[in-house]
């Protein structure tokens, strides 16, 4: 009986291959990555850098990341040799890639208005670049990459304030002031105050329920507006920041 019971127990026991897979194996065939094309795999690496240094700032480990990823730090290494280049492309991807080249053309175009220009154009830009995925990365990469900050002032927004006021100018017949530096200043004024709207209401949250293109509306008119008063007294200014005369 006892043979016939041993017996039996051999029949019914699974063999090797037939085996069910461990808990285990089963997690490593669950885990398999998804071989994805180069280009494709470093797109999806770049956007995942972003969220994860956005909401985390740049002290998340790369380790951390390639498991946001689903991929193994080394494989992540092998699209950037380092943390920094890999920096560097997100900041060329996500903030620079941001601004549409396009713009630049809609706001040199004198066949409208330029406070519907100006509108238009903020409003874009508060949408598209100015969001809190957008604002966390760029304060984050600006407070550890020094450079990063002036280079997108450079590379975008000199340009930006320049034409916008030579174009407000040029829409009043008002002289522009010869200095660029000063020119910036006057493009500062807008440009400043609205960059103020995205942070206060994207990071700040300040609670304020007044619609936000209404208050791009009211800060770009104040802005054109105003501008006549501020070239105006310019000779003024000039005169004192040069004169030496001793009272």
């Amino acid at each position: 009986m006892k043979a016939r019971s041993v017996q039996l127990k051999a029949a019914t026991k699974p063999t090797r291959r037939e085996r069910t897979p461990s808990a285990a194996a089963t997690s490593r065939v669950g885990a398999k990555r998804i071989r994805l094309p180069h280009a494709e795999r470093k797109e999806q690496i770049l956007n995942q850098a972003a969220q994860f240094f956005a909401e985390y700032g740049l002290t998340g480990q790369t380790r951390e990341l390639a498991a946001a990823c689903g991929i193994s730090q080394r494989l992540l290494y092998r699209f950037f040799p380092n943390k920094a280049a890999l920096l560097a492309e997100v900041y060329k991807h996500e903030i620079l890639g941001a601004f549409d080249d396009a713009w630049f053309t809609q706001l040199a175009d004198r066949s409208r208005p330029m406070t519907e220009r100006l509108i238009d154009f903020y409003n874009g830009y508060l949408d598209h670049v100015m969001t809190r995925h957008w604002l966390r990365l760029f304060l984050y990469l600006s407070l550890a990459q020094g450079e990063m900050a002036p280079h997108y002032i450079a590379a975008i927004i000199t340009r930006l304030l320049e034409t916008i006021v030579d174009e407000a100018a040029a829409e009043q017949g008002l002289m522009v002031p010869t200095d660029p530096a000063l020119k910036r200043e006057i493009g500062w004024t807008l440009h400043g105050a609205l960059s103020h709207l995205a942070i206060r209401r994207r990071i700040y949250q300040a609670a304020n329920d007044y619609p936000e293109r209404a208050t791009v509306a009211l800060t770009v008119r104040g802005f054109i507006a105003g501008l006549p008063a501020m070239l105006d007294g310019l000779a003024d200014v000039s005169k004192a920041a040069h004169d030496t005369s001793i009272y």
